[in-house]
C-alpha cells in the first residue's frame, strides 16, 4: 500500500456521473459563460486601453476553465456504453464547436488583440507567444476576409467541417460489423481467439463471429492458414463504416475552398504554414526522397517474402499462383519472423501480461523522470472523490485510475492523473490513442492545476485461465501511447493552450516515439517480462494443462528470445515505412491540388488504393478485376478528419526527432537517469509554450538532423 502522503492528492479527480440531459445543460453553461466573458473584454476594453493583462489573460483564464470541462463532455463518446450519453456527448460536441467557430471570427475581440499586438509590450516568452498566436488564429479563421459573403461563406465551411468530423468519429465508435465464419475457415488462428467469438444460432449455426475490432481482426489477418479467409476480411474491412465515404469526400472538398478564400493555393499551404515544415514543398520532399530510399529495399523484401509464399503453398500441396497481394502480406510476414528468426509472437506474449508490462512501464518512467505512479483504487477512490463515491471518479468499471507524483529527488510533488482503458467494448474508440482530459495550467490566483490524461486502448480481454497478454508490437503501442500520457503529465506551462501535446502536429508523435525505443533494448525487455504461469497457481495449473509434458518457463523472458525480437526490428521495415508512406503521400495528395476543379473531380477511393499499390508494391482486388474502387479505406482514415489533415507526414517527420533525440541522449545508456531529467524539463515540460524547434535545437545543442534517422533503417 502508497504511504498515506502519496494516497491524498491536493486536488480530486475530474467526475464522470454526466447524463445526457446534464452533458447538453453543461455544455450550454460553459457556452454561456465563456461568451459573458468575451463580452465582459469588449464592454470595458477599447483597442486605446487594450494591453495583455486586459485582453489575453481573462481570455486565457476562460480557456483554462472551459477546457475542464469540455473535454470531458467530449470525451463520453469515445468511452460510454449507453447509446444516449454518446448521442449527446456528439451533440455536445457540436455546439461547443459552433461556440468555438464564433468566437473565433469575432471582429471585435481580433481589433483588441490586434491592438494588444501593435503595442508590444514587454512579455514573458510564453505569453508573447500566446498573443502572437491568439492574432495568427483570428486571421487564419478569417478575420483579415472583409465583412460579408467571403466572410459568411467562410464560416459556414467551418461550422459544416466540425460536423462532418463530429459524425465520422461518432460511424467509427459505433461500427460494429463482422463475417460469420466456419471454424474450418478460421484454422491457424489462436484458439483463444477462436473462444471468444460469438456463436451463431439459426441460419448462422455452427458459425463465428469476427469482428473488425483489433482483438479479432489482427490475429485473423497474421495466423489464419485460408488466403481465402484473410482476404474476406481484409476486403470488407476497408469497407466498413462505408457511410464515411461521402463525409470524407464534402470535408476534403471544403477544406480547400476555405484555403482558397484566405488566399492560399490549396489546404496543404493553410495547415502546414504553423507547424515546423512550414511549407508543402518541405513535406513533399521530405516524403519523395523517403520513397525513392525506401523502394528498392521494399521489392527485395518483397521477393523474399513471395519466395515464403510459393515455399508454404507448395509444403501444403497447393498450387502458386506467383501473386503476392495485400491480405497474404501479415500472414508471412509474420511466418518469417518465425521461421527465419525464431521469434514466435504467441509465445513471446506469455512472458507481457498486460498488468505487470504496464507495472514495468512505470518502474522505468518513475527511474528515468523522477515519478511515482500510485494505483488509486477501493476505498481511496471514496476518499478522495468529492462525493465520497469511488465509482464517480470512472467512467467504466474497468478502467485503472493512478496518481502520480514527483519521487523525494524531485521535490515531491503530486503531478496528475493517468487513467487506462485497455479492453474493446460496444460503442467504444476502436483503436488505441490518448485523450488529455484535464489540461494543467496557473489559475488566476497563481495556483498549479494539475492535469488528468487517459489511455483508451482495445486489448485482448483476460480469461480465467489466462490474463491479457500482449504481443511485442502491442507493448510498443502501449509505450507509444503512455508516452503521450507522460507529456501531458509532466508538462508545466502557464496556459493550458500549450500544455502538454498541444504542440505542432509534426513534433507530436516524436517524444512518445522515442520512447519505443526502451521496447528493443535488452535490459528493458527482460524487466518488463513475467511469464504468466508465474503470476499464480491457477495460471500456472492452466498453463501445464495446455503445454503437457513441457518443462515449466523461465520467469523471465529467455536472452536468446530477447536477441530473436531485437533482430527483428527493421525486419520488413521498408515495407512497413512505404506502408506510411502511402498514408502520408496519399494525406498531400488530396490537400494539395493544383485547383479547386481538381478536388471536386478527383476519384479519391481509386486514388488511395491506386497509390497503395504503386508505393507499397503490395496489389490488392484490383488484380483481380474489382477495379481500383474495391475499398474505400479513407472512410476508416480517422486521423484525416481528426486533425491530421495535411498532417500524417508528422509521423515520418516525428521518427526523424526522435531517433536524433535517441541516439544523442539515450543510446549509450537508456536508463540514465541524469538524462531523463533533462529530456523531461527540456522537452516534455515545455510542451507548446515556445517554437518547437527552438526546444529541439536547445535540447541538443545543435539543430536536428536526419542522420540517425537513415542509419537506423540501414539507409545512410
Amino acid at each position: 500500500m502508497a504511504p498515506q502522503h502519496l494516497r491524498r492528492p491536493p486536488q480530486a479527480p475530474p467526475l464522470f456521473t454526466a447524463t445526457a440531459e446534464s452533458i447538453l445543460s453543461d455544455a450550454k453553461r460553459l457556452i454561456e459563460s465563456s461568451r459573458k466573458v468575451q463580452d465582459d473584454v469588449v464592454a470595458k476594453v477599447s483597442p486605446e486601453s487594450a494591453n495583455f493583462a486586459s485582453v489575453l489573460k481573462p481570455l486565457a483564464h476562460n480557456d483554462n476553465v472551459m477546457a475542464l470541462e469540455s473535454n470531458i463532455i467530449g470525451f463520453y463518446q469515445a468511452v460510454s456504453t449507453q447509446q444516449e450519453l454518446r448521442d449527446a456527448s456528439s451533440k455536445a460536441e457540436e455546439l461547443m464547436d459552433d461556440f468555438f467557430i464564433e468566437a473565433s471570427m469575432r471582429e471585435d475581440i481580433f481589433q483588441l488583440v490586434a491592438a494588444v499586438l501593435k503595442k508590444n509590450e514587454s512579455l514573458d516568452p510564453e505569453s508573447r507567444r500566446l498573443l502572437e498566436k491568439e492574432h495568427q488564429d483570428f486571421v487564419r479563421n478569417g478575420l483579415d476576409l472583409p465583412a460579408g459573403p467571403k466572410r459568411d461563406r467562410f464560416k459556414e465551411i467551418k461550422k459544416r467541417l466540425s460536423l462532418l468530423a463530429i459524425e465520422f468519429g461518432k460511424n467509427l465508435n459505433e461500427e460494429d460489423g463482422g463475417i460469420w465464419f466456419t471454424p474450418e475457415e478460421l484454422e491457424g488462428v489462436p484458439q483463444d481467439v477462436v473462444a471468444g467469438l460469438k456463436k451463431g444460432e439459426g441460419e448462422n449455426e455452427g458459425k463465428l463471429w469476427l469482428t473488425f475490432k483489433y482483438p479479432d481482426l489482427f490475429p485473423t489477418v497474421r495466423y489464419a492458414k485460408n488466403p481465402e479467409t484473410r482476404k474476406k476480411v481484409s476486403i470488407q474491412n476497408e469497407n466498413k463504416c462505408n457511410q464515411n465515404i461521402p463525409l470524407f469526400r464534402e470535408a476534403v472538398i471544403l477544406r480547400d475552398e476555405a484555403a482558397r478564400l484566405l488566399g492560399y493555393p490549396n489546404h496543404a499551404a493553410f495547415r502546414i504554414e504553423d507547424k515546423m515544415a512550414k511549407t508543402p514543398k518541405t513535406v513533399d520532399d521530405f516524403l519523395g526522397g523517403l520513397r525513392t530510399r525506401l523502394t528498392d529495399g521494399g521489392r527485395k523484401e518483397l521477393a523474399q517474402l513471395q519466395e515464403l509464399k510459393k515455399t508454404d503453398l507448395e509444403s501444403r500441396g497447393e498450387a502458386f499462383d506467383g501473386g503476392y497481394y495485400l491480405w497474404d502480406h501479415q500472414f508471412y510476414n509474420r511466418l518469417m519472423l518465425e521461421k527465419d528468426y525464431s521469434l514466435n509472437q504467441q509465445l513471446v506474449a506469455e512472458y507481457f501480461p498486460l498488468q505487470n508490462t504496464i507495472g514495468g512501464m512505470m518502474r522505468i518512467f518513475e527511474e528515468l523522470f523522477g515519478l511515482v505512479f500510485v494505483e488509486v483504487t477501493g476505498e481511496d477512490r471514496a476518499q478522495i472523490a468529492t462525493t465520497n463515491k469511488g465509482d464517480d471518479i470512472v467512467w467504466h468499471e474497468d478502467v485503472q485510475l493512478f496518481s502520480v507524483w514527483n519521487d523525494e529527488g524531485e521535490g515531491g510533488e503530486f503531478v496528475g492523473y493517468l487513467y487506462l482503458d485497455l479492453f474493446p467494448r460496444p460503442g467504444k474508440y476502436g483503436h488505441a490513442a490518448n485523450f488529455n482530459l484535464q489540461p494543467g495550467y496557473i489559475d488566476a490566483e497563481g495556483k498549479r492545476r494539475y492535469p488528468a490524461t487517459a489511455l483508451v486502448c482495445n486489448f485482448t480481454k483476460p480469461t480465467s485461465s489466462k490474463p491479457s497478454l500482449l504481443k511485442h508490437d502491442e507493448v510498443v503501442t502501449l509505450f507509444h501511447e503512455l508516452g503521450h500520457g507522460i507529456h501531458n503529465l509532466v508538462s508545466r506551462t502557464t496556459y493550458s493552450r500549450f500544455h502538454g501535446t498541444r504542440v505542432a502536429r509534426d513534433f507530436v508523435e516524436a517524444p512518445s516515439q522515442m520512447l519505443e525505443n526502451w521496447c528493443w533494448t535488452p535490459e528493458q525487455l527482460k524487466a518488463l517480462s513475467k511469464h504468466y504461469s508465474t503470476i499464480s497457481p491457477d495460471y500456472l495449473a492452466a498453463w501445464k494443462e495446455q503445454n503437457k509434458d513441457q518443462t515449466e518457463p523461465s520467469e523471465k523472458i529467455p536472452d536468446e528470445v530477447i536477441a530473436n525480437i531485437i533482430r527483428t526490428k527493421h525486419v520488413n521495415a521498408a515495407l512497413f515505412n512505404l506502408r506510411q508512406l502511402h498514408f502520408g503521400i496519399f494525406d498531400m495528395t488530396i490537400h494539395e491540388p493544383r485547383n479547386h476543379e481538381e478536388i471536386e473531380n478527383l476519384p479519391i477511393s481509386s486514388t488511395y488504393n491506386r497509390l497503395r499499390k504503386e508505393i507499397t508494391q503490395i496489389p490488392g482486388p484490383e488484380t483481380l478485376g474489382l477495379g481500383d474502387e474495391w475499398g474505400h479505406g479513407q472512410a476508416t482514415f480517422g486521423h484525416l478528419m481528426g486533425g491530421y489533415d495535411a498532417g500524417y507526414y508528422g509521423y515520418l517527420s516525428s521518427q526523424v526527432y526522435s531517433t536524433d533525440i535517441f541516439f544523442t541522449a539515450f543510446k549509450s545508456s537508456p536508463m540514465d537517469p541524469a538524462a531523463g531529467r533533462k529530456y523531461r524539463y527540456q522537452v516534455l515540460e515545455k510542451g507548446g509554450s515556445q517554437d518547437e524547434m527552438q526546444t529541439l535545437t536547445e535540447y541538443l545543442g545543435r539543430p536536428p538532423s536526419d542522420d540517425a534517422f537513415y542509419k537506423e533503417l540501414g539507409l545512410a
